[in-house]
């Protein structure tokens, strides 16, 4: 009886944004203990799909020879003690074969990778909510290569998300907000320019002149060092604009502060 209630709960929620999460089904956590455990099932989650133990132990361990067999049996008895110590029977979550290895598609309730994936391309889904999935980059903390090119993806489909919410922020009137994820977004790759011109464009409303020349010289200077190319057309544009709009802004401070004197009529023949 015990075994048959265990492989009911084998219903996971996978978090592999940030940390990787395992949560069961009644809330609780599977403990992969060791980087490599927790590659694995990452992988795992990843692929989908039966993949054979020699192509996993090649991914896993690269630059290994005869260790990658003992590193993969290793990994996989790791991963079979987290589920067993979580409750689960691990026959209901992998599909162990002689030569291939795999989850269990019933096994898996929800995948955060999917989940954000989903949600970034689909039009249904607006993209504040894409960026509020997108806990941290792919598998925080691990540093197996396996996983270099899917970060990159996800990576780029987040900091596109970015670009976009701090642009509907700026249509909206939400300076700080546009502003903020602007930084968030310059912060992981200096080199988009939709998040300097945004940012030229918030100090341009809040009417300061310095900041908007200090973030488009700012900008050329990074262009120019790491592309060899100047600022787009609509990026001038903008920068225009805003020195335009803080002239504006500064000529109703002064009259705000020294308004003109009032004419004084005199009457003819009075």
């Amino acid at each position: 009886m015990a075994a048959i209630v265990a492989r009911r709960a084998a219903c996971l929620s996978v978090r592999l944004l940030g940390r990787i999460e395992v949560l069961t089904s009644d809330g609780g956590h599977v403990r992969l203990s060791g980087r490599h455990a927790q590659a694995l099932f990452a992988l795992l989650v990843l692929l989908r799909r039966p993949r054979s133990r020699d192509s996993i132990a090649a991914e896993l361990w690269p630059e290994s020879d005869g260790a990658s067999s003992a590193g993969l049996r290793q990994a996989l008895w790791l991963v079979r003690s987290g589920l067993s110590a979580a409750g689960l029977d691990p026959d209901a979550v992998l599909e162990v074969e002689p030569d291939t290895l795999c989850l269990r598609p019933e096994a898996l309730l929800e995948i955060d990778v999917t989940s954000f994936e989903d949600c970034a391309r689909r039009s249904a889904c607006s993209d504040e909510t894409a960026i509020s999935l997108y806990r941290g980059d792919l598998v925080e903390g691990l540093g197996h290569e396996c996983f270099a090119s899917e970060r990159e993806r996800l990576s780029d489909l987040y900091e596109d998300a970015l670009a976009k919410v701090a642009e509907h922020r700026l249509q909206a009137g939400d300076l700080d907000g546009a502003r903020v994820v602007a930084e968030d977004l310059l912060a992981r790759d200096p080199l988009r320019e939709e998040a300097h011109a945004i940012l030229i464009a918030v100090h341009g409303m809040l009417g300061t002149r310095s900041q908007v020349v200090r973030r488009y010289r700012r900008l050329e200077a990074i262009l120019a060092r790491e592309l060899d190319v100047a600022p787009l057309p609509e990026t001038d544009a903008t920068y225009r604009l805003a020195i335009a709009r803080t002239i504006a802004r500064s000529h109703e401070r002064a009259i705000t502060i020294d308004p003109p004197a009032p004419t004084l009529l005199v009457a003819i023949g009075s």
